[in-house]
């Protein structure tokens, strides 16, 4: 019987991009083939890794429009090319490579031997779920987005960054009774199959880098409410003094605004002693004016004349 694995994933820097893992049988094979649902930039970056490690006999990347495949198509390619021309990656043709991608708008992947699923569709958890019962039934599993799982031993989390393609980092989540070590040592060759970096985790909030990172940024905005330094010398503070290669404003500005309130309102939902997270009323009010940072061209800074 062919392995089956069903992941699931949030699409958006910085929050939890997670994906779920699930395989169908307790002998696991090398992951064979993929498919990615969704082809935004996480599903675009999820699938270019995949195809530039060339470790896969198929990849596909579904979307229920033609139109986004055919963007996700030409954002592969120009990444790609980009990134040969930089001397990034060794490839020999960004076209060759773009072409090891099967771009479908059916739930259909090209073979499902050995199959890993990734959805990485927007944020809206009934349609996540929905998918995944879907998925269930037509791979013949368990896996609704954990909701619905009964071996939990081979359900772990893998959480990725953006751009996929760069960022070598991957959390490999175990979770909380679930994972056993079998799991996480596929997750584990999966990721050095696609060429990342794997670190370990727990199912926590924010994981190992969110944890740290968001509060960061919420501290900077509260220094500069205070009044106690201006957004810029912060970030150039940050930058030369911690060496980070961006300081916390050029990074909310770049990871979106309206994103960051999504995350601070997700946690404070969850109403954790142990997760503490400062609001900021200046973002709520930025993000309803539309400043959203690169994105919309102003956050807290101007982009609107940059090129």
């Amino acid at each position: 019987m062919a392995a089956k694995y069903l992941f699931s994933s949030c699409t958006k820097q910085l929050q939890q991009q997670q994906f779920r893992y699930f395989s169908q049988t307790q002998s696991l094979n090398r992951i064979e083939n993929v498919m990615i649902i969704g082809s935004g930039l996480m599903g675009s970056g999820v699938a270019q890794s995949c195809a530039t490690s060339g470790r896969f006999n198929s990849i596909t990347l579904q979307d229920v429009s033609q139109e986004q495949l055919d963007k996700a198509r030409k954002r592969i390619h120009q990444s790609l090319a980009k990134l040969k021309e930089q001397k990034r990656i060794n490839i020999d043709d960004a076209e060759a490579v773009t072409n090891r991608i099967t771009f479908n708008t059916q739930i259909k992947p090209v073979d499902d031997k050995n199959l890993l699923i990734i959805e990485a569709i927007p944020e809206l958890m009934e349609a996540k779920q929905k998918l995944f019962k879907d998925l269930c039934e037509q791979f013949k599993s368990n896996d609704s987005i954990g909701k619905h799982v009964t071996c939990k031993e081979r359900y772990g989390g893998l959480h990725f960054f953006n751009p996929v393609p760069l960022m070598k980092l991957v959390e490999i989540v175990r979770t909380e009774n679930g994972t056993n070590d079998k799991t996480f040592e596929d997750l584990q060759q999966f990721v050095k199959d696609i060429e990342k970096v794997g670190v370990a985790s727990k199912d926590t909030p924010g994981f190992i880098v969110n944890r740290l990172l968001v509060p960061y940024m919420q501290e900077a905005v509260r220094m500069l409410e205070r009044g106690d330094a201006t957004a810029s010398d912060i970030d150039t503070a940050m930058k030369l003094g911690a060496g980070y290669p961006m300081g916390p404003f050029e990074l909310m500005d770049f990871v979106g605004l309206d994103t960051n309130q999504f995350i601070v309102d997700a946690w404070q939902k969850r109403n954790d002693p142990n997760l503490t997270i400062y609001r900021s009323k200046t973002i709520d009010e930025m993000v309803k004016r539309g400043e959203l940072g690169r994105k919309t061209g102003k956050g807290f800074y101007d982009y609107s004349q940059k090129k």
